[in-house]
């Protein structure tokens, strides 16, 4: 698989030489007015992962997702046509959500309060006594968001015409991504998390190496050597908004501990059966979303913001078929747990930044936190464009 071709891919020396060098202002990782501006420029405008379609594998099922940052509660559904779709979970009548429980298998949704049912597709199938409201039934469709599935994974985007497809948006990453196993997924592992922290704040401690060596001494003892002691990528790359970095990997790293090497061990037995590759590359897909590709960790890292101040995390290890045996269950939690592990070290470090981080004017990038950089400037001229369009109008 060539995971570098949607990326010209630089050493970090050249990657470096494409943007200022200064420092930046501060403010945007903690203002609230400036979040304000992220959310309608960036998050209520911009294609964003909410879910895999191995949720919803069958017609009729659906998933119930709460998008904070949008006051949004949305039903994702598997039409019995075999179309996703995403609606607000809202009945058109009075406003009742129509969905209760979190995931399910349905044919049709009744709303509780007063009988209205809707179809998988979201049109209005039937309401008591409904001649007497002096509408038609097409007008009290459910109200959908706008969806789009990609290797799997499912989209949404909150703008009713959005500037682009999903598939348009990514580019040349977007036949990269069918390549990666998350694209032939029947199951996955996740846990969840919340931090305070901004969602940048958060996702460049992602986007760098520099703290390895320090906050991850032995986690992250297998890409540190004498001729890369910080354990820094060899390469970064640029595709639009998006970015990426080829990880580095210590040809002789230290002895791994028992438990965890007879995990590793069961699950590379167990990798003939379960077919992808190992990549070494990252995709920091913009705005929000991370896939991760190192052996034996590979998955997906969504940042999605609460508010200035706070994010939640999701982690998904995902797989091309159920566990059907302890070993592979074994395998796939301690892969699971091993990422968590080195997202509770992170933890203390990113949210003291936090709660620091507006009492400084400025903070500094160095030649190695250049993908931290490309996120800040992308996310500064999607402000500006946001306010020029709204000038405009």
């Amino acid at each position: 698989m060539n995971v570098h071709q949607p990326f010209p891919m630089e050493t970090p020396e050249d990657a470096a030489g494409h943007f200022a060098t200064g420092p930046v202002p501060s403010l945007p990782y903690h203002d609230p007015e400036w979040w304000k501006l992220e959310r309608e420029a960036i998050f209520k405008r911009t294609w964003l992962h909410v879910a895999h379609i191995c949720e919803i594998p069958e017609p009729g099922c659906f998933i119930r997702k709460e998008i904070e940052f949008a006051d949004a509660s949305l039903v994702i559904v598997h039409g019995k046509d075999g179309v996703v779709r995403t609606f607000h979970n809202v009945c058109t009548h009075r406003g009742t959500e129509l969905v209760q429980e979190p995931s399910g298998q349905r044919g049709q949704f009744t709303c509780m309060y007063h009988r209205w049912t809707f179809n998988t597709d979201g049109g209005l199938h039937s309401a008591p006594d409904f001649e007497r409201f002096h509408v038609s039934k097409d007008s009290c469709a459910l109200k959908q968001v706008r969806t789009e599935v990609l290797a799997g994974m499912v989209f949404i985007n909150f703008d009713p015409e959005p500037r682009q497809s999903v598939r348009e948006f990514f580019g040349p990453i977007a036949e990269e991504m069918e390549k990666l196993p998350v694209a032939r997924a029947k199951d996955f592992t996740e846990f969840v998390y919340e931090i305070d922290a901004n969602w940048k704040l958060n996702f460049d401690n992602f986007q760098e190496n520099y703290h390895l060596r320090f906050i991850h001494p032995n986690t992250g003892a297998s890409v540190f050597c004498p001729e890369n002691p910080m354990g820094y990528p060899t390469h970064y790359g640029f595709s639009g908004p998006h970015r990426s970095q080829t990880l580095f990997t210590n040809p002789n790293p230290p002895p791994t501990p028992p438990v965890l090497l007879e995990g590793f061990m069961r699950g590379m037995a167990l990798a003939k059966d379960e077919p992808h590759g190992f990549q070494k590359t990252d995709f920091k897909l913009y705005p929000c979303l991370h896939i991760v590709g190192l052996p034996p960790h590979q998955y997906s890292h969504t940042h999605m913001p609460l508010g200035p101040h706070r994010t939640r995390g999701t982690i998904r290890m995902y797989w091309p078929e159920k566990a059907d045996c302890a070993s592979r269950l074994f395998s796939r939690e301690m892969s699971t747990f091993s990422v968590r592990d080195v997202l509770c070290e992170d933890r203390p470090a990113v949210e003291a930044g936090q709660r620091g981080v507006a009492r400084i004017d400025q903070v500094h990038f160095q030649d190695h936190e250049v993908l931290l950089r490309h996120l800040y400037d992308t996310v500064q001229q999607e402000v500006a464009d946001y306010l020029a369009e709204r000038e405009a109008s």
